[in-house]
């Protein structure tokens, strides 16, 4: 089965300070959706505001891209952190996006877990649930999307608590028979060549299958596609991606 639309997200605003990753401006004339960092693994005040005006500009939904409180590990290492400690940091991240969002005449139309959040609720229930808490605490009585892996303790959480889920994939990102994410501590974990990049976000976009790791065939059925803003040439990738896309007869456009 042929799938007619995709979304195309980035990790955007992943600086601080003096201290810039992305391409911000370049990326948001690509992307549909905007993965905006809260300060917790990258992102401050001026930085937040500065995306959220230039995606509210250009018609790109801005997201909550949470995370674990990591800024010297840029939110990638594995923490323990207390359920209810979770769930309130998750609705201070979104609280302090929201802020900006509206600011710009925009709002925070979904939420992304980070890093090393992202890869532990795909197994772990008791985080996951914290997540979930933390957006429904963080919406303010509006139940916000949350994008993540298919089949993820993240989803199941989120689905119980009555929020919105959405089936991302990862057009950069290598996987594993099992349909998780390969460990970026792993060797090919990063897919870095262009033409492997667009071939694998097509197959995803329209066919709901990638090649894994191991040389099998995973089952990716996903709404979002996400390109990363630190992958070296991010904006010639994504401008690639969105053109092969369109020129096979996908729908480039947000989800929400």
């Amino acid at each position: 089965m042929i799938q007619a639309a995709i979304d195309l997200n980035a990790d955007l605003g992943e600086g601080f300070g003096r201290w810039t990753l992305t391409d911000d401006e370049q990326l948001l004339s690509v992307v549909t959706s905007a993965n905006v960092a809260c300060g917790f693994h990258a992102g401050d005040a001026a930085t937040m505001r500065r995306v959220c005006a230039l995606a509210a500009a250009r018609g790109v939904r801005i997201g909550a891209q949470v995370s674990y409180r990591d800024l010297a590990g840029f939110g990638r290492r594995s923490m323990d952190v207390p359920a209810d400690e979770l769930a309130a940091e998750v609705a201070y991240q979104i609280g302090a996006l929201e802020v900006f969002a509206r600011a710009a005449g925009s709002r925070v139309s979904y939420v992304k877990p980070h890093g090393a959040l992202y890869n532990r609720v795909v197994h772990d229930e008791e985080q996951a649930a914290a997540v979930a808490e933390g957006v429904l605490l963080g919406g303010g009585g509006e139940l916000l999307p949350v994008l993540g892996l298919p089949g993820s303790r993240l989803h199941a959480a989120a689905g119980k608590a009555g929020l919105p889920v959405v089936a991302e994939a990862f057009g950069d990102r290598a996987y594993t028979a099992e349909g998780t994410l390969l460990p970026r501590g792993q060797e090919g974990a990063v897919v870095t060549d262009p033409a492997r990049v667009v071939e694998r976000s097509v197959s995803m976009a329209r066919f709901g299958v990638v090649t894994s790791h191991c040389g099998g065939t995973v089952a990716v059925r996903a709404r979002s596609l996400c390109l990363h803003g630190d992958t070296p040439g991010a904006v010639g990738l994504a401008r690639r991606v969105r053109a092969q896309l369109e020129a096979t007869g996908i729908r480039v456009e947000a989800f929400v």
